[in-house]
């Protein structure tokens, strides 16, 4: 009987140390702004034609590790203009979704699995079957809430990739199109820009709050274990 306690230590511990890990990484990148945006996008132009591609892929790494999503999409715009900014910004949302999605299943999905017990891991993947897309696609409209980080917490919960790639795309468009139109105006000196930009996110905000409540509704009443099927595995037959 005491065996248990002893095979969940290492899970513990596993999940606390990648924990740990994500705060730092989020102090430095996202509070102390230990990159400088700037010498990002000066890299981005000395790579000439091919600037929208490596602005891409550096965005889709920073993003994961942190830096801020609004600077980058903002940087975006600034760059490519409204246009082709909002494509680019799209292109690294996604990558950001894959590449925390994949670290935090290779980092905590094991050890998620064995804290969370069979049967409860088992009504989870179920539940991603069915919502696990459109979960991704709500998590982008719920305002303040970090995407690298809720990317993380869906991979280590076993949401497959194509659904992170897929759900990031959908979810993101609205709020690519704001903060890369609020970059653009900056360079273009825009104000119908800015307060197109500022409308999308207004509306934005009210859909993701209202959804998100009634996502997390939706979920608890799905996720509960059924009280009569519990009931059922828990009486013992006479005899």
């Amino acid at each position: 009987m005491t065996s248990a306690p002893t095979s969940r230590r290492p899970h513990i511990i596993r999940l606390a140390v990648f924990v740990a890990f994500l705060v730092v990484l989020f102090y430095l990148l996202a509070v102390k702004h230990v990159v400088n945006i700037e010498d990002v996008r000066r890299t981005v132009k000395a790579t000439g034609p091919a600037a929208p591609l490596t602005y891409i892929v550096l965005s889709g790494v920073l993003g994961a590790l942190f830096v801020p999503g609004p600077i980058l999409a903002a940087s975006s715009g600034l760059l490519f203009g409204p246009l082709l900014g909002v494509l680019v910004t799209l292109g690294a949302t996604v990558g950001t979704a894959c590449v925390a999605s994949l670290v935090g299943r290779r980092a905590g999905r094991d050890s998620a699995r064995a804290l969370l017990g069979a049967s409860r891991a088992d009504r989870i993947d179920a539940l991603i079957d069915r919502y696990g897309l459109w979960a991704v696609v709500g998590q982008r409209f719920v305002p303040g809430l970090s995407d690298a980080l809720a990317s993380y917490a869906f991979g280590a919960f076993g949401v497959p990739l194509w659904q992170m790639a897929v759900g990031a795309f959908i979810g993101s468009v609205p709020r690519a199109f704001v903060y890369t139109a609020l970059g653009a105006s900056i360079g273009n000196r825009s104000p119908a820009l800015a307060y197109a930009a500022i409308g999308v996110w207004c509306v934005t905000a009210v859909v993701g709050a209202f959804a998100a409540h009634r996502g997390f509704r939706h979920w608890r009443r799905h996720g509960e274990p059924d009280e009569s099927s519990t009931a059922g595995e828990d009486s013992v037959p006479a005899g």
